[in-house]
């Protein structure tokens, strides 16, 4: 086993030690990573409806009606939303929709513009 400390993608600290070859542990949090593949986990990663990886400040547009609670009417197929953020949890688009305000999106009902 080699005795050179990585730093864990998860927590950032630096006494991730070798559990293995090409496993590494870290005391702090728990995580276990290949540091071959933590390039690809690191970050996150958010699809859109065709399966598309989404980035913050990209461009969408809603698959189907939604409906807004305290709206009169719902977002309408079609439109685009611009400049999109992209958050942790359920709703995982932040953005602004005209005649709407801000609000938070699935990304199951968009695709990448």
């Amino acid at each position: 086993m080699s005795e050179e400390m990585k730093q864990c993608p998860k927590c950032n600290s630096p006494y991730g030690y070798a559990m293995g070859e090409d496993i590494y542990a870290c005391p702090e949090c728990g995580n276990e990573w290949n540091p071959n593949e933590a390039e690809e986990e690191a970050g996150l990663k958010v699809v859109d409806a065709n399966g598309n990886i989404l980035q913050d400040g990209d461009s969408v547009v809603v698959i189907k009606d939604l409906p807004v609670k305290g709206a009169p009417k719902p977002v309408k197929a079609g439109t685009k939303v611009k400049n999109i953020r992209l958050t942790e949890g359920d709703h995982n688009i932040d953005c602004k929709i005209d005649g709407f305000g801000s609000m938070a999106l699935k990304s199951e009902f968009v695709r990448k513009a």
